[in-house]
């Protein structure tokens, strides 16, 4: 690969011959520049210079070479032509690490509340926005907590509690909790090591990850970070290429991740008004090189950004060729309906998860708590249960191990845990992940003792009364920590007056 230098890249810095420099690579990405997901603009703002900075939070180091064509690929900068660039210290840097230095120590973070709250005060508006946000009013996403509190315990008394064991095991692979890490995406907005502090901790403590499509790593950066033997799952958004998915998938099985989790629920993603709502806020430069063009979006967000590759049109006729391409497990994220659930165990795969993806696609659905009731119910009409072939599993709103117990309780496998763990490594790295490990472990010790439940197979149904789940209109116990640290949506706001 020929060196290129400094000064003929800056050459081409137009939206008529545009390149950028990525990981010391040179791309002539000019005729990419209106397919690009999040729009032309963000790229003429690099046009002619270094776009690494802002290319690494939300792609994955690889994303460029998998989807430009390799003419398109220039060469490699001569670094003896690229000027040292000493890092200017903005007012942004100097508050954020002051923020960083004000948190508390790691010791006083008592629950996952407390990883939220301090994640709110250190990301950047943009990581924040994005990772917060829900779909339209947010009323899912407050009904996935709320759900919780709607379910009480029925302790059973005088059981020798002594010694209690909540080891289990996740689609055969040994887990020493009953939850696992779910995915979610672009972690380098959070932490610079992004999905690898995730990856670090739950080999450490022996839970399982679920690698996101939309990681900031790349997957085999991901894989490459696990300890020997270590079990992995993968998310996976369906490609409109097939043949880009069927290799994704092979090369997942190839290095070694045990289940494949399909996303059915987003065929278009939900309006994430929070992180629209950032679009409009902040610096506009590179605007000038677009005056005159049309249907450029400002509105989308950081979502819209990576996703638009996502195919809509993936539908039950889809099943038997995944069952065709691999040998994984084969699970579908984002059921929400007892139809569907048997839907799915009629179609051969190997379970199910109950989610709404975390309420940020279709607002004022269910929670995947209160759907749980419904669909074991009918599970149990189409066969014996629990079915060794056929896992339930159930994610959103998760913040304490009594959820993760109340979930197990109505009938769940196992629980995923997402924006938990991704609060815990954006506050502290790694060590905020492997805290909150901790504390879902002291939490559902301590519960399980409360309720003489010696294993998780004693967790049983008539541990709770659920009676009031399916009741919108009742009266909920307040969750303070929760009400905290929700940030509620704001109107569009009037120009300051100059």
């Amino acid at each position: 690969m020929s060196l290129i230098s400094a000064a003929t890249v800056s050459q081409h810095a137009s939206r008529d011959s545009c390149w950028i420099i990525v990981h010391g690579k040179v791309y002539d990405v000019t005729d990419f520049l209106d397919d690009h997901p999040g729009g032309s603009k963000i790229i003429l703002k690099y046009a002619g210079t270094d776009a690494t900075e802002a290319y690494d939070p939300i792609h994955p180091p690889d994303a460029i070479k998998t989807n430009l064509p390799t003419q398109k690929h220039i060469g490699e900068i001569d670094p003896s032509t690229v000027a040292k660039v000493v890092k200017k210290v903005t007012d942004a840097d100097r508050k954020r690490q002051a923020l960083l230095d004000a948190r508390p120590p790691l010791d006083e973070i008592l629950n996952l509340h407390d990883f939220e709250a301090v994640a709110r005060s250190v990301l950047p508006d943009k990581a924040w926005a994005y990772y917060s946000s829900a779909s339209d009013d947010e009323i899912t996403i407050r009904e996935n907590r709320a759900a919780f509190q709607r379910i009480w315990f029925r302790p059973r008394i005088l059981r020798d509690v002594t010694s209690v064991d909540w080891s289990c095991t996740i689609l055969g692979q040994k887990s020493s909790l009953p939850l696992y890490i779910s995915a979610t995406a672009l972690g380098k907005l959070g932490h610079p090591d992004g999905e690898l502090n995730l990856t670090r901790a739950a080999g450490k403590h022996g839970v399982i990850q679920m690698i996101p499509t939309l990681a900031s790593c790349s997957f085999d950066q991901i894989v490459d970070a696990a300890v020997p033997g270590q079990p992995l799952f993968l998310q996976l958004y369906v490609n409109r290429n097939r043949e880009i998915t069927k290799n994704y998938v092979q090369h997942a099985e190839r290095r070694g991740v045990k289940a494949l989790f399909i996303t059915v629920d987003a065929p278009q993603l939900g309006r994430r008004e929070k992180d629209m709502r950032m679009k409009f806020v902040g610096d506009d430069a590179g605007a000038k090189v677009q005056e005159g063009q049309s249907g450029v979006k400002k509105d989308q967000g950081v979502a819209r950004a990576i996703s638009s590759f996502i195919d809509p049109s993936l539908s039950w006729k889809d099943i038997p060729w995944f069952r065709s391409i691999t040998n994984m497990s084969i699970i579908l994220k984002g059921v929400a309906t007892p139809e569907d659930a048997i839907m799915a165990l009629e179609a051969g795969v190997q379970g199910i998860v109950l989610s709404n993806h975390g309420g940020r696609q279709l607002d004022t659905s269910r929670s995947g708590l209160e759907n749980l009731v419904d669909i074991v119910a009918a599970l149990k009409t189409r066969g014996p249960w629990p079915n060794p072939n056929f896992s339930v599993f159930v994610d959103g709103g998760v913040r304490r191990a009594s959820d993760v117990l109340k979930a197990l309780a109505l009938g769940a496998s196992a629980v995923g845990v997402g924006r938990g763990f991704l609060y815990a490594f954006s506050s502290y790295g790694q060590e905020g992940v492997e805290r909150a490990i901790q504390i879902f472990r002291d939490e559902i010790e301590m519960n399980m003792r409360l309720l003489g439940a010696r294993n998780l197979s004693e967790v049983v149904p008539e541990m709770v009364d659920a009676s009031a789940l399916h009741s919108h209109a009742t009266i909920t116990p307040r969750d303070s920590l929760y009400d905290q640290t929700y940030q509620p949506l704001r109107l569009a706001q009037p120009k300051t007056r100059l």
